[in-house]
């Protein structure tokens, strides 16, 4: 009988309604929006400098190509893997007047899959 009755409890116990996030209350700490919860986001922004960059990023720039004050630097970021085979995406940065102007990743083919 006491076998039956906690079956009972735990059957009409999940019988609650479902309901979806709550607001947040009015004049109360709001969420961050979408954007800034994605994991994926680069650390860049317009007009910074080759030092700030490399800072930014964690890792250090190499040179490519380009005039001083118009280079192009390539960044290799290590972005995890497995612990036997490390992925490592290229960032190619464009830099007009010692001033970051733009960036462009770099993902390659894959050797291991050809």
């Amino acid at each position: 009988m006491k076998a039956a009755a906690v079956a009972f409890i735990l059957i009409a116990g999940s019988f609650s309604q479902a309901a979806a996030q709550q607001p947040p209350p009015i004049g109360g700490p709001y969420p961050p929006p979408f954007t800034a919860t994605l994991s994926n986001n680069t650390p860049l922004a317009f007009g910074m400098d080759a030092s700030e960059t490399a800072r930014a990023l964690g890792v250090p720039l190499n040179y490519v190509r380009g005039r001083p004050g118009d280079e192009i630097f390539l960044a290799f970021r290590n972005i995890g893997g497995s612990g036997l085979f490390y992925k490592k995406d290229r960032l190619y940065l464009q830099f007009r007047k010692g001033r970051l102007a733009g960036w462009k990743g770099d993902w390659g083919k894959n050797w291991m899959w050809q």
